[in-house]
C-alpha cells in the first residue's frame, strides 16, 4: 500500500500548496480507490498494481475528455483535462516506446507459436498481461494485428 499513502501525501502537500489541479487528480484517485475497497461488499484489499490499473484509466479519460473539448472548440477545458492527466501520470511507471513494445510482441508470438490473425486472442491476452502498465491496450493492439496480417 505505498502508493496508496504516497496519493494520500501528495494530497496534503496539494492542499497546502494551494495546487487545484494536482489537487483534483490526485482526489479522483483517491476516489477511485474508495470506490474499489467498498466494491462488491467491501473489505476489498487494494493492491499497487490495482491503484495502477485505476490510474491508468483515469488518464485514459482525462486525455479522451480533452480531445472532445478541442473538438468542442473549449481548449480550458482540454488544457485542464491534460493537466490532471500530467499529474496523474507521475504515478505510472515509464510507458515503453512503440519500438519495444513491438519487440516484447514478436518475443510473445514466437512463445505463444502464433501464425495468423485468427491466433490474436492468445497473443493479446499474453501480451497485455507481460506489458500490463508499461503500454495501453491500444497500442499493443494495433502492433498485434499488424504483425499477424
Amino acid at each position: 500500500m505505498m502508493l496508496e499513502q504516497q496519493i494520500q501525501e501528495d494530497i496534503k502537500a496539494a492542499m497546502k500548496a494551494k495546487d487545484a489541479v494536482a489537487m483534483a487528480a490526485t482526489r479522483a484517485i483517491k476516489g477511485e480507490i474508495l470506490l474499489f475497497k467498498t466494491s462488491e461488499n467491501g473489505a476489498k484489499e487494494v493492491t499497487d498494481g490495482d491503484i495502477l490499473k485505476m490510474i491508468q484509466k483515469l488518464v485514459k479519460q482525462r486525455k479522451e475528455s480533452a480531445e472532445q473539448y478541442v473538438a468542442a472548440g473549449r481548449q480550458e477545458l482540454a488544457d485542464n483535462e491534460l493537466a490532471e492527466a500530467a499529474v496523474m501520470e507521475k504515478y505510472l511507471p515509464k510507458q515503453l516506446s512503440a519500438e519495444e513494445v513491438r519487440a516484447k510482441v514478436q518475443e510473445i508470438i514466437a512463445q505463444v507459436g502464433a501464425t495468423s490473425i485468427k491466433d490474436m486472442g492468445k497473443v493479446m491476452g499474453a501480451a497485455n498481461k507481460a506489458l500490463a502498465g508499461l503500454s495501453d491496450g491500444r497500442t499493443i493492439s494495433g502492433i498485434v494485428k499488424e504483425l499477424l496480417s
